[in-house]
Parts: structure tokens; sequence; C-alpha cells
């Protein structure tokens, strides 16, 4: 019998939007295709860090759980069984646990982004006997992206005397320019999530979660569906994302601006960031961390910086305008201090839930860049070198320190 063929089109539409799944098969027929981002996983870079690291056998693994599946159930349970597998072995990894599975650096990020990819893959092109229509394949994917990410994974222990903190870290992007790429803020969440830090007011529990460098992604609600339950009850969260070469930033502000850069699936969108509730959408939002203890706290190697500055088209103009000091009244945003791409959209949707959730005024919460994640001098061919893993071991352990100042402090 032949198996329905489902429209990669209509899928893009439909993913992540929590609908209910239909239980009809579509009659559209077309063969299912790897996205852009999907694509990327068969050149030689990925293949290395996959098998360096051991994570070569999750998608061939998965494979195999998802054909022996007989009905959509079934498939459902596979799905969250083995992206819930794949977050946990990626954090045991990073933290030292179990078997390294080669000789990529434990603290690398990568392996469980290009596994994840080879995971999705899988979904996507899947086509089972019993027929999948376009709402089933897209909750799959659905549940695949958030239990791989962590973000299914957030709990914290019952009772009083710990403080709770929620981090978010990133995908690595700009593949394009150079395939190599990891993101310290991804590799900093699975490096710290389940931790606990010791601070002068007393421990501190860190949850993690990852997020996709996508803007369908962000427009239909994923930051905003994995927060919203957690933010009543953290004492503090900072979004975190790579940003410049050399330096820490602590963004003061965040644009509701998408600035067009193209993302990891190479679409762009140029466009006020989509919401809820636009009409009551603030231009601006701002950080609720301790920005002024972190800065003057010796926190690292790498300097840590208070950053003001805007691009804001001012109230009454038509041409944008750089204000190193924050915008002015009534302006229309065009970069917060983060930029205009996803690292300033995800502290603008946090911290635009924050204030929407009335918890703007006991809530510490907003954005931290941290350095760009450089090879050592001379390397432009190999996945990894020394001073690439002492670099990203440095920025995991700031991090730390910055959370642990962030806590006392607030």
């Amino acid at each position: 019998m032949n198996s329905l063929r489902i429209r990669i089109g209509v899928l893009g539409l439909a993913m992540l939007t929590g609908f209910s799944v239909p239980t009809a098969a579509s009659a559209a027929e077309a063969a299912p295709s790897p996205t852009v981002e999907e694509r990327r996983l068969d050149r030689a870079v990925p293949q290395e860090i996959l098998r360096r690291s051991g994570f070569d056998t999750v998608a061939p693994r998965f494979a195999r759980a998802l054909e022996e599946a007989r009905s959509y159930a079934q498939a459902r349970r596979a799905v969250v069984r083995e992206g819930t597998e794949l977050w946990r072995r990626a954090v045991d990894r990073a933290q030292g646990r179990g078997p390294a599975g080669g000789d990529l650096s434990r603290d690398d990020d990568r392996p469980l982004y290009w596994a994840r990819l080879g995971m999705t893959r899988e979904v996507r092109t899947w086509e089972p006997r019993f027929g999948l229509t376009d709402g089933q394949r897209a909750a799959l994917l659905d549940e695949l992206e958030r239990t791989s990410r962590g973000q299914t994974a957030i709990g914290y222990p019952m009772g009083k005397g710990l403080k709770r903190i929620l981090v978010t870290g990133f995908d690595p992007f700009t593949l394009d320019r150079d395939i190599r790429i990891s993101n310290p803020s991804g590799a900093t969440a699975l490096a710290l999530d389940g931790t606990v830090i010791e601070t002068a007011d007393g421990p501190a529990r860190i949850e993690t979660a990852v997020f996709p460098v996508r803007w369908r992604d962000f427009t239909q609600g994923t930051v905003e569906r994995t927060l919203r339950p957690y933010l009543p009850e953290v004492d503090l969260f900072t979004t975190v994302s790579q940003g410049r070469v050399g330096r820490f930033d602590v963004e003061r502000t965040n644009g509701a601006w998408r600035g067009g850069f193209a993302d990891n699936d190479g679409i762009g969108r140029t466009e006020t960031v989509p919401v809820t509730d636009p009409a009551s959408q603030p231009q601006w939002t701002t950080t609720t961390l301790p920005y002024r203890a972190i800065v003057a706290a010796d926190t690292g190697r790498f300097p840590v910086y208070d950053n003001t500055g805007v691009t804001e088209i001012p109230a009454g103009g038509t041409e944008p305008v750089v204000r190193p000091d924050g915008p002015t009244p009534g302006s229309t945003a065009r970069e917060g201090g983060g930029g205009d791409y996803l690292s300033n959209e995800i502290a603008y949707r946090a911290t635009l839930l924050r204030d929407r959730l009335g918890l703007h005024d006991r809530l510490p919460g907003g954005h931290v860049h941290t350095p760009v994640l450089q090879f050592g001098a001379g390397n432009t061919t190999e996945v990894t070198d020394p001073e690439f893993v002492r670099n990203r071991l440095d920025i995991i352990a700031q991090v730390r320190t910055i959370l642990r100042v962030a806590a006392e402090k607030s």
C-alpha cells in the first residue's frame, strides 16, 4: 500500500501551532523533503562532529523506533521518549556523566544540534504504512523539538530556601558562513541544566532550555509557551545568546523589530515582532537584571558591559537614529541593545511576558550576550582546537558567575 506523502509547504505553516490532531488522512500527495537546515546534515563537518561524540547513532536508532510504530499513538510515544533521551544524554555528556562517546570535548553543544536535525529529518520524510496527516506529522515534529530542547524537562524541587533560576540558550547559527560553528549559549544551557550554585543567600537551582534560530518558531509562540508556566515561580531568568567578539553585554533595552537577517532555514523577516494583543504592544522593554552589580563584579576574563545603545525612529521622524543612551519617548524600535535578530527577539518576548504577567517589579530578568566563540589562530578547517575549547569553557564559567552575582544582588 502506498504511504501518504505530505506537502512540506503545508508543514511549514502547521508546525508548532498546537492544534488538535485530525484523524482523517490527507488526500494531497507530494514527496516529503528535508528543510534547508536539515540538508546541511550530510556535509562532512556535521558527520565528523556526530561521529567524534558518539551521537551518530541517534538518528538511526530513532528511525528504527519509528519503523516499529504501528499507529500514530505509538509513533508519538516513540518521539517523546527519544526526544527526551536526546536532551538527557546531551546534558549528561556536558556534565561529565556517562561515556564521552569520542574525543570531542564534552562541553560541545554541536552534537545535540546535529543529532536533533537527524531526528527531525526522519520524521519529516517518514512514510508509515498507516498513513500520516499533515497535522499528525506537524504534531510529532513539535513534540520532538520541545522534548529534545529541554523545554518539557524544566522542574524545580519543592520547598523553601532554594532560589530558582531559568536560563535559555540557542542553536548554532550562520552555518553557511562556517558550518563548524558552536553556540556558547547552547553549551552553557547544557553545562548548567539542573545544577546548583551556592550564593550568599543560599543555594540556587538552574534549569535551562534551548531555542531554535528560526523566525517561524518565534512567530508561533515557542518562547511564550515554554516560559509562561515558570516565570511566576522563578526568582531570576536570563536569556543568553552569542554577541560580540571579546566581551559580554547585559542588554538594557529590547526592541520590537525584526531586521531581516536570514535564519537557519535561510528565511528573513523584516517587520514588527508579532505578538498576541498587538494593540497593547510596546516598542521597548527593559531589563530588570541587576546590571550595575554584574558589570562591577569580577566574573571572569572577558569584560562585561552595560549596553544602553539602541536604534530608533524618533517620534515624528522617518529615519533611524542611533541612540547610545537608550530610546527617546514615543520612538519606534529598529534595534534593541542586542540588535534586531532573534537574540533581541527572545529578550523582548521574555521581558514582555514578564511585564504582561505583572512581574516587572519583582522578577529580575533580561538578556546577556556572550563573546563570540572563536577558533584558535590559523584554524580554518578543523572542527575543534585547544583555544576553541578553552574559550567555550571560560564563557560557560563566566555565565555561571554572572548568574551567581545576579542572584545575590536581586
